[in-house]
């Protein structure tokens, strides 16, 4: 490494301050100068205070990153070097890439850049998206020329939420810059924090493609499984029991179905194939594994209508699902797929409430239409969508309206002896 790269001291900006970037300005600011900017005023609010809604930092982890200050006013940041945007890369209703929260956020950094300054990515984009569709807004709106007077650098996100094992330190970073003195310093500042260590990759392209397969491969394996049980179910044969039999092969990859949701798995494999088609190719395997697991939801629907059916109509049933964010021990609810299960139960004429302690209520309430409850009764039947420790406490003969009330387990968590069928 070269000798003034253990020197520098940059002054940091994080761009978008959800579970990407919070952890990251708290583990910078313990070292470097950093402000966290977010366009939210509620989450700065509640930073302020060492409160941190997604529950991926505690409020003993905010106060130990001493050089970190909070701000919804983009001209606070004139004085920083470095910018590291993190802000959500979703995909609109037609399943085709949203830019808009990432060109925004370029377009605020442009307008506070000076020469020099390096701008890092972090959100999950296609291949060529940081050089192709964030640079043009950068110069656009600096006056500045790319390359000459401002660099740029790719670093994807690999946070998990909800996972306190594996958090941002423990995973290897991969690093790109947009030269080669700039990869240099890119991967040189993420190693002062990173104690996993980086891989440099080649070029910002390979290292925004590296990350894009990353979640179509998991996504594809998932969708093989969830094939899977859709055809064991016409068999009767219960898909976790096969796989429990298949894994005793050293080489079997041990994945199991569910609902593919949240930010990453169930969004990053139509951010590669919009580029693929782009260029003229059909990806026929990511796309085909995506239509798979989307379907899931209405499978699991119908599999509840028709368990619940065989004991009374569905219009007379009280159903309870237990869980609504993407999933476990995390309160994110972006792209979770229970909202669809909800609705279609709904639509077949079911009574649906929902029960989740991590999700929070009123976000629930205003982006799905759907009231959390508070307190538990009895049910014809019980869903188990996602596996919270705090389902395990649970006592689920008292749940049960009946002896025939149903108990549908999508995520194998429970006692299979108590429960009905799984998925």
């Amino acid at each position: 490494m070269d000798k003034s790269l253990t020197n520098w001291k940059p002054n940091i900006a994080i761009i978008g301050l959800g579970y990407v970037g919070l952890p990251l300005a708290i583990e910078f600011g313990k070292q470097y100068e950093v402000k966290g900017y977010d366009t939210n005023a509620t989450r700065i609010e509640s930073l302020l205070k060492g409160e941190d809604i997604t529950l991926q930092s505690t409020s003993t982890e905010i106060k130990k990153a001493i050089n970190l200050a909070f701000t919804t006013n983009v001209e606070d940041l004139i004085d920083c070097d470095v910018f590291i945007i993190t802000v959500p890369t979703p995909v609109d209703e037609n399943k085709k890439p949203d830019l808009i929260p990432l060109l925004t956020a370029s377009s605020a950094v442009a307008g506070v850049l000076k020469k020099g300054a390096i701008v890092i990515y972090e959100s999950t984009v296609y291949p060529g998206c940081t050089e192709e569709d964030c640079v043009p807004v950068l110069e656009k709106f600096s006056g500045l020329v790319f390359n000459k007077d401002f660099f740029c650098g790719y670093s994807p996100e690999r946070i998990n939420p909800g996972d306190k094992v594996n958090t941002l330190t423990k995973i290897k970073k991969i690093t790109s810059g947009s030269t080669i003195e700039i990869a240099d310093r890119v991967d040189a500042l993420y190693n002062t924090i990173i104690e996993a260590g980086t891989y440099k990759a080649p070029s910002i392209k390979v290292a925004e493609a590296a990350k894009s397969i990353e979640n179509a491969q998991r996504d594809i394996n998932i969708s093989f499984v969830n094939e899977l049980a859709l055809i064991f179910d016409k068999m009767g044969i219960d898909t976790h029991e096969v796989l429990n039999a298949a894994a005793t092969k050293w080489n079997f990859l041990p994945f199991k179905p569910g609902l593919v949701g949240g930010h990453c798995i169930g969004v990053d494999p139509y951010y590669l194939a919009y580029k693929a088609e782009s260029l003229g190719y059909h990806p026929q395997v990511i796309l085909s594994g995506r239509n798979v697991n989307d379907q899931m939801s209405s499978f699991v629907a119908n599999k509840i209508v028709q368990l619940v059916t065989k004991n009374k109509p569905i219009s007379e049933s009280r159903i309870l699902v237990l869980g609504v964010t993407f999933k476990e021990n995390c309160p994110d609810i972006r792209n979770s797929k229970v909202f669809d299960i909800i609705t279609q139960l709904q639509k077949q004429g079911a009574s649906v409430v929902a029960f989740d302690p991590y999700a929070n209520a009123a976000e629930v309430l205003d982006k799905h239409q759907v009231e959390l409850i508070t307190d538990l009764k009895s049910y014809d039947a019980i869903v188990l969508t996602v596996a919270h420790d705090f389902y395990k406490a649970l006592d689920y003969s008292k749940l049960k309206a009946s002896p025939n009330a149903v108990i549908y387990d999508t995520k194998a968590f429970l006692d299979k002896k108590i429960v009905t069928a799984r998925l």
